[in-house]
């Protein structure tokens, strides 16, 4: 059957191609939250205390859509060791470490000790304080600072846009075969097709070409959030 959703000519000539999916409205927003796994009590608390206490920059916790989606790709690649560049209050790496193994071990990263304190109570409330090292500073030096050998199984990259380059090319290099880079905020909400763009949404805008043309991954976008990109190590 012919894909109603692309568009063409008389002329035969390709036009241009439109979404085959269906607008996430608010009302279908809930329904794909109803039929995720659900955030356990620990995580909406989080999620609220970040909400009320910083109003003006929860923005920057991942969508409760994604917490379980970066659960899920944990026990999917069977990841033992995490590295998150991007912490905030805590949320994905609470996730993430829930769903880590016996003996598996997450790396955060943030600059802020006022913001990764909420997340450092969530985690002891969990139970997982004890598989989650918080390191505060610069990332990149952090991130210099782990062993070179190929290591690291999952990485979650949410921290400033302008860097992303520059941490993919300290991450890959340290990621085992098959290990799963997962970047967040690559659409920008929305503006990354904007090739006059500034700042970080042409910042993004090269980081997305560059993974594309980067031969030691295999990558795919994805309509989630504000946009991930998985980048699987060949």
């Amino acid at each position: 059957m012919a894909d109603t959703h692309s568009a063409s000519n008389p002329s035969g000539t390709p036009g241009p191609r439109h979404p085959k999916g269906a607008p996430i409205t608010p009302e279908l927003y809930e329904y794909v939250l109803a039929h995720n796994p659900p955030l356990d009590a620990v995580q909406s608390a989080l999620v609220e205390t970040t909400r009320a206490q910083l109003p003006g920059s929860a923005v920057m916790q991942v969508a409760e859509d994604q917490a379980p989606l970066l659960a899920f790709l944990v026990r999917l690649t069977g990841a033992r060791h995490v590295v998150e560049l991007g912490t905030f209050t805590g949320l994905s790496a609470l996730s993430m470490a829930q769903a880590l193994p016996a003996g598996g071990r997450l790396i955060a990263c943030d600059v802020s000790e006022e913001w990764t304190a909420y997340g450092r109570e969530a985690w002891a409330e969990a139970g997982v304080a004890d598989r989650i090292e918080l390191r505060i500073g610069p990332a990149l030096d952090t991130v210099r600072a782990m062993p070179e050998e190929p290591h690291i199984d999952l990485v979650f990259l949410d921290a400033d846009k302008e860097n992303y380059i520059a941490y993919w090319e300290e991450l890959v290099p340290r990621m085992r075969q098959g290990g799963l880079l997962v970047a967040d905020n690559v659409f920008q909400d929305g503006r990354v097709p904007d090739a006059a763009a500034t700042g970080q949404v042409a910042a993004i805008r090269a980081f997305n070409d560059h993974v594309v043309a980067d031969g030691r991954t295999e990558s795919v976008m994805i309509t989630v959030a504000d946009g991930l990109t998985l980048a699987r190590k060949r």
